[in-house]
């Protein structure tokens, strides 16, 4: 499975099959298939308040009817699943916790309003919006502060500015610099 090549679609279930969807389905599912690899249906279904259970079975049947059919997904009890994201929380928690210990994230406790604030204040001065990393050393009376408040902490990963390059296969060789970009939330 080492080189075996993996692509996948992750929709989305807060509407019905969108073109743009088809598209990039069409050419994973083109390219799984070139190259005897396996197309895999993920649903991004983690938001709970517009996710619907409808929208997952417009999105499998209009796949269907285009004849592009998947070789995981979430009807499916495959060994790398599940294939909801929704179903994925315990891994996902497991991991974010190892990254937390290892001190490669950290806990943000940034308000939505606070976010778009700084965000705007970044495009105000034409600069590319990123996260400031204002509570990756948070001291303890400040998270206490913000708990105490009734914040709920979101994941950040620490993104360490350094040049990263890489070989697309269509664009060919990629170059950027990862200090133009904030923290990463999770």
């Amino acid at each position: 499975m080492e080189n075996e090549v993996r692509v996948r679609i992750a929709p989305s279930p807060t509407g019905p099959l969108h073109l743009g969807t088809a598209h990039t389905v069409l050419f994973n599912w083109l390219f799984a298939r070139k190259h005897s690899g396996k197309f895999i249906l993920r649903i991004e279904d983690t938001d709970k308040i517009r996710s619907k259970e409808e929208y997952i079975t417009d999105i499998t049947d209009g796949l269907s009817w285009l004849g592009l059919d998947w070789d995981e997904g979430p009807e499916r009890k495959e060994p790398l699943g599940p294939y909801k994201q929704s179903q994925r929380l315990e891994i996902y928690q497991k991991y974010a916790d190892e990254l937390l210990r290892e001190k490669k994230a950290y806990y943000c406790y940034c308000t939505r309003e606070e976010l778009e604030k700084e965000r705007s204040a970044e495009m105000a001065k034409r600069e590319a919006p990123k996260y400031s990393g204002k509570c990756r050393n948070l001291s303890s009376s400040q998270i206490e502060k913000f708990k105490a408040e009734g914040r709920k902490p979101s994941v950040r990963f620490i993104i360490e500015p350094k040049k990263i390059e890489f070989k697309d296969l269509i664009k060919g060789k990629v170059r950027f610099d990862s200090a133009l970009f904030g923290d990463s939330q999770i």
